[in-house]
């Protein structure tokens, strides 16, 4: 059986690019669907009805119909058009406008749970809007959504498997060569899989310490138990000489 695995061995140089090649896809597809979701939430939260009718249709679209198929259409359906790319830059853009329209949903629910009297209060101080967004919306909005747009990106990544169908040398492509030239099944899909699993946690653990260092640990001070102890001692004794009267 050592022999098997030191077969594979002789294939580590050929899985470290492919997983490079996933890396870039998946950080150049959440650059685009970051900058896309956002757009589209702020369109549907606009007074201009064709920008909220654009902003629907694009997340009705892309929610309710498969990720295969928004590949297949852009890689082999934009060519009839006149409009040729490689399988990167289709695996980046259909990626990219899928985790866009999840994110402009998360976006907008991060945006709706800021409240309205902060809002008003910032514009009775005369804050101009865009002030108004980048000081105070976003901030609260981002740590709102921060574990949801982690989990997105994580999402992506294992998404990239699917670009195998357009012949892009991700892992789960290459793997799938490696395992038609070694026939070693078990192996070649089980060293992939650690490979997806030590990149998830990856994510996972930086976006937890990118979160930690960029927002608060929260948002209420804490009441200090000393405080607590006083605030029950005075109401055990409000009650007390309400009893007695």
């Amino acid at each position: 059986m050592s022999y098997q695995w030191l077969t594979l061995w002789s294939y580590g140089e050929t899985f470290l690019a492919a997983a490079w090649l996933t890396l870039q896809v998946t950080l150049l597809a959440f650059m685009l669907a970051v900058a896309l979701g956002l757009l589209a939430a702020l369109a549907k939260a606009s007074a201009v009805a064709p920008l909220r009718w654009l902003s629907h249709c694009y997340v009705e679209f892309i929610r309710n119909t498969p990720v295969l198929l928004q590949i297949f259409i852009i890689f082999f359906g934009l060519p009839s058009l006149g409009i040729t790319m490689s399988a990167f830059t289709a695996g980046v853009l259909a990626l990219g406008i899928n985790v866009g329209a999840y994110l402009s949903e998360t976006f907008r629910a991060g945006i709706q749970s800021v409240p309205k009297g902060q809002l008003e209060a910032a514009w009775i101080l005369g804050i101009s809007r865009r002030q108004v967004f980048l000081s105070v919306v976003l901030p609260q909005a981002a740590r709102a959504v921060w574990p949801a747009i982690i989990n997105n990106l994580i999402q992506l990544l294992l998404g990239t498997s699917l670009l195998s169908a357009i012949a892009l040398p991700e892992l789960t492509g290459t793997a799938t060569v490696i395992n038609a030239r070694t026939l070693l099944y078990i192996q070649t899909f089980s060293v992939v899989a650690l490979v997806y699993l030590l990149m998830s946690n990856l994510f996972s653990w930086l976006g937890n310490l990118v979160g930690s260092r960029l927002f608060h640990p929260q948002l209420v001070t804490p009441v200090k138990k000393s405080a607590r102890w006083w605030a029950k001692k005075w109401l055990t004794s409000s009650l007390k000489r309400e009893n007695a009267l």
